[in-house]
């Protein structure tokens, strides 16, 4: 019987050019295959028994928003569930998590030389920008959370909160008429407006749509073929938020993260983007209690399991959307998830992580 399952497994995996879907029930088929443009397999390095007793429990939650999981560890596929209807090609908006995306573009287009350096002034970039303090502001400002506008995601009543943008019909003109509310440089305070002028000045500079860039010098060079990105007001995308591709795909870019910026032997990113990316720049636990430090866009924390003090970098997303990357354990965790509007969602994914580094733990190997 089991020969059976196994060989009408092995026929599907054909019929779909060799893209299986793991689902809620059952264990994971798997072949191997290019994934996301990187050459991976099927690996070990995490305990099976810990993984499947996480994935039922998940399975049963009221929720049903809990969507996808993916682990890659040296780089090999450890292990792989979907749920709640989602599959290995279904796309999923990952909210905020675009930002650390948004961020690795801006990386490239100064290794391109479009920009300069991120101690430029954003008005260098962005024609017509107000002479009224805000010239001050700097790319490094946007990247670091700091510059100063008067904007804040949980405070509807800032100018600059993103659900004033969701209203506009100008996101551009929207944002030009934020007064400044600080000092650029000195106080962390986590805005989307940030990301959006990040995404906006690599618009300009690169004369394309901010998801052709990507395409071309990111998702193409990975292998993400599917994906959206959400278009607003006048002829922009939104770099802050609203990308959707697939779970497979997000630990492609955790992998590009964990590996230097080189894919296949070809570097995307570099080095020193993909270091300052994910230093430990700015101390944001007092404001965030997920997280320790903030990089460029990337998030920063050290996880005690077992004794031990793992350092975890990510991407976040709202509902809890990650991209989560331990370089100790040479391991790559993409969590997708539709809990936009609750209170459990990144304490959930949390949770997963810790479980997931404590299933990893048991099987520690030897640094390459």
């Amino acid at each position: 019987m089991r020969a059976r399952v196994l060989s009408l497994a092995f026929a599907m995996a054909l019929s779909l050019s060799l893209r299986s879907s793991a689902q809620t029930t059952g264990r994971t088929r798997y072949q191997t295959k290019p994934l996301g443009g990187i050459e991976w397999s099927q690996g070990k390095g995490i305990e099976t028994a810990a993984t499947e007793s996480l994935y039922s429990e998940l399975a049963q939650e009221p929720h049903h928003d809990i969507k996808g999981i993916v682990i890659v560890r040296n780089d090999q596929l450890a292990s792989e569930r979907y749920f709640n209807g989602d599959s290995v090609d279904t796309l999923h908006d990952i909210r905020s998590a675009t930002k650390s995306i948004t961020s690795l573009l801006m990386g490239i287009s100064i290794q391109k030389g479009l920009v300069h350096s991120v101690n430029d002034s954003i008005a260098l970039y962005l024609p017509g920008w107000p002479n009224d303090g805000k010239e001050k502001i700097t790319i490094k400002d946007l990247l670091n959370m700091r510059s100063g506008l008067d904007a804040n995601d949980e405070d509807p009543s800032t100018p600059g909160n993103e659900d004033s943008l969701d209203k506009s019909s100008d996101w551009m003109h929207t944002i030009y008429t934020v007064p400044m509310k600080g000092v650029p440089g000195s106080k962390y305070n986590y805005c989307s407006i940030n990301a959006f002028l990040t995404g906006a000045i690599v618009e300009n500079v690169s004369h394309m749509p901010l998801d052709e860039f990507a395409r071309v010098n990111l998702f193409e060079p990975l292998g993400i073929q599917d994906y959206r990105w959400r278009h607003v007001p006048i002829h922009r995308i939104t770099g802050q938020g609203n990308l959707s591709i697939t779970t497979r795909d997000l630990v492609a870019i955790g992998e590009l993260m964990l590996n230097d910026g080189v894919v296949n032997g070809r570097r995307l990113v570099s080095h020193e983007w993909i270091a300052q990316s994910l230093a430990s720049q700015i101390a944001i636990s007092d404001s965030d209690p997920y997280a320790d430090f903030y990089g460029y866009m990337w998030y920063t924390k050290s996880e005690s399991i077992g004794g031990r003090n793992i350092q975890v970098h990510f991407a976040s997303g709202k509902g809890g959307n990650k991209i989560y990357i331990v370089p100790s354990l040479h391991m790559v965790v993409a969590i997708t998830s539709s809990a936009y509007n609750t209170n459990y969602g990144q304490r959930r994914s949390q949770n997963i992580l810790w479980k997931i580094l404590a299933a990893s733990s048991l099987q520690i190997d030897h640094p390459r």
